[in-house]
């Protein structure tokens, strides 16, 4: 089972089906893994900001992967 596999079974489906009744759940669900992703991006965003330029080689290569990350989000190095 993948790490991606676990988290939509603790979140619950988000798709809305357009029955008010499951899509209220799921709008829950889905706040819940917005929630989640944020949290996420801030971690990458801090090391994508912080360590990127490092002199260390495995400080600055995982700086740099994060900042490889955000750009293909499109999400500008300094936002």
């Amino acid at each position: 089972m993948e790490i991606i596999d676990i988290v939509r079974k603790l979140t619950g489906p988000i798709e809305p089906v357009g029955e008010t009744h499951t899509d209220d759940k799921r709008f829950e669900n889905l706040k819940v893994r917005l929630e989640l992703m944020l949290e996420l991006h801030k971690e990458i965003d801090e090391i994508a900001m912080y360590y990127a330029h490092r002199q260390e080689f495995s400080m600055a290569r995982a700086g740099k992967e994060c900042d490889k990350y955000l750009k293909q989000l499109g999400i500008p190095e300094d936002a």
